[in-house]
């Protein structure tokens, strides 16, 4: 698996967060945003900081082991 940190500018991705995070003020999610054959994941507390790039294989294999755990 191959896993990136990047600083990219990120501001034309359609950012995604879970139903399951925090609907509170506390802000205890991430935001995940798919293009270019890559997976972009940042933190919502932290949206011009460092965000992880996977590639969809990788990705597609922590979903997957995600959802059966």
């Amino acid at each position: 698996m191959t896993v990136e940190v990047s600083a990219e500018n990120v501001s034309g991705l359609d950012w995604r967060k879970s139903s399951y995070s925090s609907n509170g003020n506390e802000g205890d999610c991430v935001e995940v945003a798919s293009a270019s054959r890559a997976v972009r994941v940042r933190d919502s507390k932290s949206l011009h900081g460092p965000l992880l790039v996977f590639g969809q294989r990788a990705w597609t294999g922590f979903v997957s082991y995600a959802a059966g755990h």
